[in-house]
Parts: structure tokens; C-alpha cells; sequence
């Protein structure tokens, strides 16, 4: 199954949307931080939802190349956001994970988050 996952920052706090199975998923006011921490929480938020959903099959999917490669740990993650990196990689995992980069447009997490902006 498909997880499209987003974060953002707003005046108000982090927050981030899920998107699966036409279903969305989504957490406002996370409290201060960066948009990369938002990402963080937002990819987190993807394995935790692999989880809960019992799949043994899962590809997230998510627009920040940044996390996605530290996630891979094919860039350094930063000291500021180690502990994001630990607790993603700390969690149980589906038996085949993916974790990919898609274009802005084509993340539906991204979309929910900008059309409840709008609302």
C-alpha cells in the first residue's frame, strides 16, 4: 500500500497529513519546530500507520528529498534532528518497505495540508 506523507510549519506549529487508501490522516498544531522536524514527524507518523494497519507491504511516500536520504542514511541526519532519525528507525517495520521521493504535485499528503490551509 501507498503512504503519502507531508509536513509543514504554520504561524501556529508543525504539523503533517497522511494519506492512504483515499483516506487522510492529519495533525495540526504539533507545537514549535522546523519544517524538516515536520517532515520528521510526518514520515514517523507514515511507519506508525504501516503499523497499525498490519501491512507486510508498504512504500511511503514524501516530497522532502532531505529527510528521505537521511532516512536511507544516504546523507548525515544533523544533531538537531538525530533524535527523529532514532525513533523512525526504532519502530517495528513492514517485511518490504520503501521509502521514495515524489514531486510536490504529486504528494496527496501535500495537497490535503494546502486545501485545509485554504479552507
Amino acid at each position: 500500500m501507498k503512504i503519502f506523507f507531508d509536513g509543514g510549519l504554520r504561524p501556529a506549529g508543525m504539523e503533517y497529513a497522511l494519506v492512504a487508501g483515499g483516506r487522510t490522516w492529519m495533525r495540526r498544531d504539533l507545537g514549535p519546530g522546523t519544517s524538516m522536524e515536520a517532515e520528521w514527524l510526518a514520515l514517523t507518523a507514515a511507519l506508525r500507520l504501516a503499523d497499525e494497519l498490519g501491512l507486510a507491504e508498504a512504500v511511503l511516500l514524501g516530497d522532502s528529498a532531505a529527510v528521505i536520504a537521511q532516512a536511507h542514511g544516504a546523507i548525515r541526519c544533523p544533531p538537531a534532528h538525530r533524535r527523529h532519525f532514532d525513533d523512525f528507525h526504532a519502530l517495528p517495520r513492514p517485511e518490504r518497505l520503501r521509502i521514495r521521493y515524489i514531486r510536490r504535485t504529486q504528494n496527496l499528503a501535500g495537497i490535503a495540508l494546502e486545501r485545509y490551509a485554504m479552507a
